[in-house]
């Protein structure tokens, strides 16, 4: 069994940055992926970033490439840094992982994550 916590959520004012954390803890394996999705008010949740933990290759949504950057640490805590937040950025963030490889459009399959954490809010304010 796979434990996902987010931290790092809050109120932030449009322009500012926001370091989110996703701790994992349990059995874990080295074929992880692990992504980061989002979901609005009202909207479905969606994809936004993804880090295979074998080669830390990574991969983003088209919408916040060049805001968002995903990285992980030895300690297995995945992090989701957003720069120049925007009101639309305003949503839960959940962290997932899938138990296997994932490339390009498959991170966008939410099937294929097996974990989720409980999310973490980002507000945004104009």
């Amino acid at each position: 069994q796979v434990q996902l916590v987010e931290s790092g959520g809050g109120l932030v004012q449009a322009g500012g940055s926001l370091r989110l954390s996703c701790a994992a803890s349990g059995r874990t394996f080295s074929s992880n992926s692990m992504g980061w999705f989002r979901q609005a008010p009202g909207k479905e949740r969606e994809f936004v970033a993804g880090m295979c933990w074998s080669d830390r290759s990574t991969y983003y949504a088209d919408s916040v490439k060049g805001r968002f950057t995903v990285s992980i640490d030895n300690a297995k805590k995945l992090f989701l840094q957003i720069n120049k937040l925007k009101p639309k950025d305003t949503a839960v963030y959940y962290c997932a992982l899938a138990p296997r490889f994932l490339r390009g459009g498959a991170y966008y399959a939410e099937r294929l994550y097996d974990y989720w954490g409980q999310g973490t809010q980002v507000t945004v304010s104009s």
